[in-house]
């Protein structure tokens, strides 16, 4: 019984950085358009806090778990972290739901959105260049369309380029119970789990918005584009779980699950985040790098003091 609870526990705090993604639509309820400047410093708010967890939390608990010497089963989960991070990316180009395949109708589509919206954007919505914006506007498109088959596809690929998020999150709930954890609700639960759920639903708010600024251009209600956002992250709380079981069944592989989380988030910042923000920003005074740094150095003045309480 106390195994289902804890689980239980695990998918609630998945559930929170998915319901966090939604967070990140809100600021069309209230204004029509959310300034480049404030996007890239979330980004780079995001990725300070990702590279502070996960470096002075996941890699310091995978080093205090490897059994002496060289921290093979470590150093093994860094490299797959990062090897699954790039696959799915591949998984993405692969199946190119924005790309060539439906070139015509979706220029078609962004130019007809564009025309709509020109007289209200002083700035252009970032839709269409790079690959973190080509995916955003894969996913608003499938949910706008309501077509099925898209949206059962894109979800696929989403349980795969989510996964790594949810297992940051499983992993550090290694210790759930075992003492030495901040008491909530009734558990023990601990500090690490804490930092990367607040870490992840920090992440999951720009995403959010990413996500939500092609929707805006398609004339998608707001309510409708909060659950596109939620719906965008609900694999994190089925990998949270996920490998929250395995360590509490194979505690001998806790060190590769922290360094795999690790690897994975280091890698997803460095490849996703960071480009994304420096896309966003290609338009402002320095093409967002003040802006970005700014984010960033929030982040890790944000974290690193919390890791070592």
């Amino acid at each position: 019984m106390a195994l289902l609870e804890n689980l239980v526990l695990v998918f609630v705090a998945g559930l929170v950085t998915a319901l966090a993604t939604g967070l990140g639509a809100l600021p069309f309820f209230v204004v029509d358009d959310f300034s480049d400047r404030w996007n890239v410093a979330l980004w780079g708010l995001a990725s300070g806090i990702m590279v502070s967890a996960s470096l002075f939390g996941l890699v310091n608990e995978g080093l205090a778990y490897a059994a002496g010497g060289f921290p093979t089963l470590m150093v093994a989960g860094l490299l797959a972290g990062v090897a699954l991070v790039e696959v799915a990316d591949r998984a993405l180009e692969a199946v190119d739901l924005g790309g060539d395949a439906g070139g015509g109708h979706d220029e078609e589509h962004e130019h007809a959105a564009d025309d709509d919206h020109s007289h209200e954007r002083d700035e252009p919505v970032h839709a269409d260049g790079g690959h973190g914006h080509d995916d955003h506007a894969a996913e608003a498109e499938a949910i706008a369309t309501g077509d099925l088959r898209t949206l059962v596809l894109v979800l696929g690929i989403l349980t795969v380029h989510s996964f790594p998020e949810g297992v940051a999150i499983g992993v550090s709930f290694a210790e759930l119970g075992f003492g030495g954890g901040i008491p909530i609700l009734g558990f023990s639960v601990p500090l690490l789990a804490v930092f990367m759920t607040v870490a992840i639903s920090i992440h999951n708010v720009p995403e959010g918005l990413a996500i939500s600024i092609p929707m805006r251009a398609m004339n998608v209600s707001k309510w409708r584009m909060v659950g596109a956002a939620v719906f965008s992250s609900l694999p994190q709380p089925i990998g949270a779980v996920v490998a929250f079981a395995f360590v509490r069944w194979a505690r001998e592989f806790l060190p590769f699950g922290f360094g795999f989380a690790a690897g994975a988030m280091i890698y997803l910042v460095a490849t996703e985040f960071i480009p994304e923000a420096l896309e966003t920003g290609e338009d402002l005074p320095g093409e967002g790098h003040r802006e970005l740094l700014a984010g960033l150095a929030a982040g890790i003045a944000a974290m690193v003091p919390l890791m070592y309480v």
